[in-house]
Parts: C-alpha cells; sequence; structure tokens
C-alpha cells in the first residue's frame, strides 16, 4: 500500500499507471466477487482506497499546476498594467 510520502516521490506517469493498474484489479475483483471466487473480501476495500490516494495525489498536482500558472499569468498582467500608467 502506497503512502502519501512515497506518491509524491513518484512521477506523473507513474501514479497514472498505478491508477490504471488499481482499476483494473478492482474490476477483476468485482469480477470475482460476482461469480463467488473471491477469498479475500477485504482486498477490494484496499484496492478502492489505494485507487483514491492516486487520484488524490494526480489532482493535487494538476491544481498546482493551474495555481502556478495563474501566478505567472497574474504577474505578467500586473507587471504590464504599471508599466502601461
Amino acid at each position: 500500500m502506497a503512502k502519501k510520502e512515497d506518491l509524491s516521490e513518484k512521477s506523473n506517469a507513474s501514479l497514472v499507471n498505478g491508477l490504471a493498474d488499481a482499476k483494473r484489479e478492482l474490476f477483476n475483483l468485482r469480477f470475482q466477487l460476482a461469480t463467488g471466487q473471491l477469498e479475500n473480501n477485504a482486498r477490494i476495500k484496499e484496492v478502492r482506497k489505494e485507487a483514491a490516494r492516486l487520484k488524490t495525489e494526480i489532482r493535487a498536482r494538476e491544481i498546482a499546476a493551474a495555481e502556478a500558472i495563474m501566478a505567472s499569468a497574474g504577474s505578467v498582467s500586473a507587471s504590464s498594467a504599471e508599466g502601461g500608467s
């Protein structure tokens, strides 16, 4: 199970691949549950939480990138407004 500290060190591609793997595993677990072949029901909960952690880290990076863009755009527009007076 990945911790927040571990996830912050991974690359974006690694996070996306991990999310795809978690979704694939969750699908397989649900299929096994439906057919009565699932031995460890708790694994579904673990995989769902792992997917949620990955989604949270991906979204946090998206927000940070958007804020960086907005901050740089704000500083550019502020400097152009000062120079235009």
